[in-house]
């Protein structure tokens, strides 16, 4: 009886084992999730700010603005879909530690599911990132530092 409690726990800690990488890539995911969503408030927030002074504006500032607003809106889009691609990968690779549990209770060979759960978390996650390097490009792109605060070819002495 003892023999098969210590190879049930052995099992166990060998699937924890197995479980521990995911849910360090969990965290990270988490992490990534912070960010997008710290983006993700600042662009709506910025947007508000425009939004709420283009009524009263006319002529080229009113212009300007407003293709400042499609650009804040394109980041938005960006940044939502990167945020859904990463909570994806987190659900992804949740069911991953669930799977390898289930098929160590129900002793069936569940490699393939586990391989096709991951590679899916890996493919979404993959996904987020590129939309937030897209978010990212599209923001710097349209943040132009005024020249003559900008030292071009000349040592800083702070």
């Amino acid at each position: 009886m003892t023999d098969v409690i210590d190879a049930n726990i052995s099992q166990i800690a060998h699937i924890i084992q197995l479980a521990v990488a995911p849910v360090f890539l969990l965290a990270g995911i988490g992490s990534i999730l912070n960010v997008l969503a710290h983006r993700l408030a600042r662009v709506v927030d910025h947007a508000r700010r425009i939004e709420a002074r283009v009524p009263e504006e006319t002529g080229e500032l009113r212009a300007a603005d407003i293709r400042a607003l499609a650009v804040l809106d394109r980041r938005m889009a960006y940044t939502h879909w990167a945020i859904g691609l990463c909570t994806a990968a987190a659900l992804l690779i949740c069911l991953v530690v669930v799977v390898l549990f289930v098929a160590d209770l129900v002793t069936i060979n569940f490699a393939i599911p586990v391989s096709l759960l991951f590679i899916a978390a890996m493919i979404s996650l993959t996904l987020g990132l590129l939309l937030f390097l897209a978010e990212v490009t599209v923001a710097t792109r349209h943040v132009r530092v005024n020249e003559q605060f900008v030292l071009k070819g000349k040592p800083r002495h702070d």
